[in-house]
């Protein structure tokens, strides 16, 4: 049973859903005005040698692959980190949509494997993009798997940031979050973190709580007592 719950889950039905979702984003998001903020250089060819990290919130998901293939498609390449599962195969059609690849994979499927895809795929030169309280929460709380891949890599990572003025918000755990058709959608590619190597348990921790703060205060949202409201 083991080697069943670790296994990559593929079905055409989820292909073409997933495809179909991509082609869906991908016109949603043309009728979208993007307002591109660039804090660390990335948007700019040769602005940031090497590969990267992407963190971003798993319910502002919608628009980042539109944005960054607009601001980075041309000079950069990436993956995203999808979940083992039917749903995670249905995400990697749609992100391939946005010429974006994926590794499968997640904090509760396929975990290893899934670190050592990564790191493999930085070493070759292409950034990942993580959403680090995907796929089933708690929502705004970061795994420490995003900050253990920096540690390891020595690749920084860039948090960005999504405004949206105008949305409506689904009933699901995260609150996912889809603008408005013709509004405004604001990206912030954030300055780059350098997380350093061989931390000990407590500055180990402290990084995670550091860009999970930063995080948090990107959204915009009221928190009170670790909760959002």
């Amino acid at each position: 049973m083991a080697g069943d719950r670790s296994e990559v889950r593929e079905s055409g039905k989820a292909n073409f859903l997933g495809k179909l979702a991509g082609r869906i984003m991908q016109a949603w998001c043309a009728t979208l005005r993007f307002e591109i903020v660039d804090r660390c250089g990335l948007t700019r060819p040769g602005g940031i040698e090497g590969p990267v990290i992407y963190c971003l919130w798993h319910n502002r998901i919608f628009t980042v692959p539109a944005a960054w293939k607009r601001a980075c498609g041309k000079h950069r390449r990436a993956v995203v980190l999808t979940s083992a599962s039917h749903d995670g195969a249905a995400l990697a059609r749609a992100m391939g949509v946005f010429g974006i690849g994926s590794v499968r994979g997640s904090s509760s499927r396929r975990g290893v494997a899934a670190l050592v895809g990564m790191r493999k795929v930085l070493r070759e030169g292409t950034d990942v993009c993580l959403t680090p309280d995907g796929p089933r929460g708690p929502r705004y709380i970061i795994q420490p798997g995003m900050v253990k891949l920096a540690e390891t890599s020595g690749a920084p990572i860039i948090p960005i940031h999504v405004e949206y003025p105008s949305c409506w918000r689904l009933k699901s755990w995260d609150r996912f979050a889809i603008p408005k058709p013709c509004s405004t959608v604001r990206v912030i590619f954030d300055e780059a973190l350098a997380v350093p190597a061989k931390l000990p348990e407590d500055e180990f921790e402290s990084w995670r709580s550091r860009i999970e703060q930063l995080m948090r205060d990107g959204t915009g949202e009221i928190f009170s007592n670790d909760e959002v409201r």
